[in-house]
């Protein structure tokens, strides 16, 4: 029977005779769509077994590539981490030097805008010109505009270096995240994701320590002028050990220049994203904090968020590649998860903000003190994300973790409600950290589960994404319960402060509103009587929370996760729907046995597949996929198309 046309260089079967040569230890032999499928079997070839390498964790690298270019990784991730919270310790000094305390705010919002903001970009221009050019440049950013926060003459010039800054490291983030999707098979995700929560735990908790250490004792420009050298070592070692192969890298491999291949970009959608983001965050953050949430401002900002909100989706409808597929708000299970996400992180941050606030009013503790309840918390969810990503590596199974993670957020919320200013110090350190143990296995849980439901191809645009929410969610988080204690503490303090002027009665609350510090010098029944305030408004703010972790679990409770699929059975199926289907015949004179054991095939043509390429990856499965049809007929226990998505045992 004849073979149909398949645009090969060579024949599907090569007949040049010749001796077969067996490359050296450690080599591995090139295969391309330029290489032969089959190659006729010499009396002088000796087969060797071609096996399926399960136990390699990474795809389209080495095993000591890997582990350079991950060390980068997570070592820029911890820097990054670092600066972001070293925000928190710092501007009292560089607001008090600049003269520009009431500007206190927008050190920190703006860092977070423009990283949040920025993110869902950079995973779409990532696709386009590759992830190595897209990667350094928010690497460089990140140092120049460090650099900047150092050397900053005003306060307004030091607020436009951390609005860049933020730019900088949420590429930073966003592109670490995007590159570990591209060398690590999505088995093994889980595992190489904890490292970013140990990275995570290890930068905020020093950015926390020691931000203000270094304030006070090398002043506020050293803070940021010693992360410089470390952010130089960082660049330099991701210059050399980024590859350039990573992404679907659009402009080079449909053969099309810089300025054509981005016609393919959504830069309108772009655009309406980046202002809807922007006016949300601002709204949020400003509205009931620093403005009224009746100030003009602050009602516009809103109504221009909703009204891009409402612009995405016919924008991302007619998109090519849209930079927010509507596919993963609109559909389940990938919209599930990304709304689950949302609601999760907001309940989480509603809780975390409040809890310090909780120990410095309620329990009268200092900063200090109340910081050091959360480090509980920070290696608790270090460590729940490791074991978590080993599970789901050695079980495939993502249902228990994310069952457990819903049940231990409601665990947590109902613990902090039950806070109050006589429990010993042991019941606090257990009732607070439960929240962020569930983190630990929720989202790392999520973040598999939604890499796992979409192709290759759409890996940045879904790690991107969920950041997006997530970060919108933590903002969200901090806004609404910010507004649910500024509107009970009111409430409470009318109700339980006596006095008998009304207008030292007046004094008293406005004082405690403004500042904790003014709690401690009352004296003690209008302390008491203020704190108590304090504890019931801040159970109300902890009780709402429970409608967010309810929202969770709703939304969670019809996604039924398959047992996790293999990256090699996943990339095989993705290949399939790309080829067409083909009678190669009888291929009498190959050696197609299976040799017994129903896995290892013998072949005389040598190739490792841990080593190929996306490209060649194609090649690979087509070999075995002619094999395993000529003998189809008489055997029927190995079965093609098997898809582990029909697997549905938890």
């Amino acid at each position: 029977m004849s073979v149909p046309e398949m645009r090969e260089t060579r024949p599907l079967i090569d007949s040049v005779p010749g001796p077969f040569v067996q490359p050296a230890a450690g080599e591995v032999e090139e295969v391309t769509e330029r290489t032969a499928l089959l190659i006729k079997k010499e009396s002088g070839a000796t087969p060797i077994k071609i096996h399926n390498n399960k136990d390699v964790h990474f795809r389209n690298i080495s095993q000591k590539d890997f582990w350079i270019l991950f060390g980068t990784i997570i070592f820029g991730n911890t820097v990054a981490f670092f600066d972001s919270t070293l925000m928190a310790s710092a501007h009292p000094n560089i607001t008090s030097y600049f003269n520009a305390s009431n500007s206190a705010s927008w050190l920190s919002t703006v860092f977070y805008l423009t990283s949040t903001v920025s993110q869902p970009l950079y995973g779409r221009v990532s696709d386009t010109i590759g992830r190595r050019p897209v990667y350094i440049f928010a690497e460089v950013m990140f140092m120049l505009s460090t650099i900047w926060c150092a050397l900053a003459g005003d306060i307004g010039s030091f607020i436009a270096a951390r609005a860049v800054c933020g730019m900088g490291a949420g590429g930073v983030m966003s592109m670490s995240n995007i590159i570990t999707s591209d060398i690590v098979k999505i088995e093994y995700r889980g595992i190489y994701q904890s490292y970013y929560n140990v990275a995570y735990a290890v930068g905020n908790g020093l950015g926390a320590a020691f931000g203000g250490m270094l304030c006070d004792t090398m002043g506020w420009r050293w803070a940021f002028g010693i992360q410089v050298p470390f952010i130089a070592v960082f660049v330099v070692a991701s210059w050399f050990a980024t590859p350039d192969n990573l992404g679907p890298n659009l402009a080079q491999s449909q053969g099309r220049g810089l300025r054509e291949a981005f016609k393919s970009f959504d830069a309108r959608g772009s655009v309406v994203l980046s202002v809807t983001v922007t006016c949300l965050i601002l709204g949020i953050n400003l509205g009931g904090n620093i403005l009224s949430w009746s100030h003009p401002f602050v009602i516009v900002s809103l109504i221009l968020a909703a009204v891009g909100g409402c612009l995405m989706v016919p924008i991302s409808r007619r998109a090519e590649r849209p930079v927010l597929p509507l596919h993963l708000l609109a559909k389940s299970p990938n919209a599930n998860l990304m709304w689950a996400s949302f609601c999760f992180s907001l309940c989480l941050n509603s809780v975390l903000f409040n809890v310090p606030l909780f120990l410095q009013t309620v329990r009268q503790t200092s900063a200090t003190v109340s910081g050091m309840y959360l480090v509980i918390p920070l290696v608790g969810v270090a460590l729940t994300a490791i074991g978590t990503g080993w599970w789901i590596a050695m079980t495939r199974r993502m249902m228990p973790p994310l069952i457990i993670g819903q049940v231990l957020l409601v665990i947590g919320v109902i613990g902090t409600t039950c806070l109050n200013q006589h429990l010993p110090v042991w019941a606090m350190l257990l009732l607070v950290p439960w929240v962020n143990i569930g983190q630990g296995f929720y989202f790392p849980t999520c973040t598999i589960a939604t890499l796992a439901m979409n192709s290759l191809d759409d890996q940045a645009i879904v790690v991107s994404t969920l950041a997006l929410f997530r970060a919108l969610g933590a903002i969200h988080g901090v806004a609404i319960s910010s507004w649910i204690l500024q509107n009970m503490l009111p409430f409470y303090l009318e109700r339980n402060v006596k006095a008998d002027d009304p207008a030292m009665k007046e004094k008293i609350v406005q004082a405690v509103r403004k500042s904790v510090d003014a709690i401690r010098s009352l004296d003690p029944v209008h302390k008491a009587q203020v704190v108590h305030s304090y504890a019931l408004s801040m159970r109300v703010t902890f009780a709402a929370s429970f409608i967010f972790a309810a929202a969770v679990i709703v939304l969670t409770w019809p996604v039924k996760l398959p047992k996790l699929q293999g990256q090699d059975e996943k990339d095989f199926e993705e290949e399939q729907e790309h080829q067409d289907t083909v009678d190669y015949g009888n291929l009498d004179g190959y050696d197609t046995e299976d040799d017994g054991d129903g896995g290892d095939l013998e072949a005389p043509h040598p190739f490792k597949a841990m080593s190929l390429s996306r490209e060649t990856t194609r090649t690979r499965y087509s070999v075995e996929t002619v094999r395993r049809l000529s003998r189809e007929s008489s055997r029927q226990a190995l079965q093609l198309g098997r898809k582990a998505s029909f697997d549905t045992s938890f």
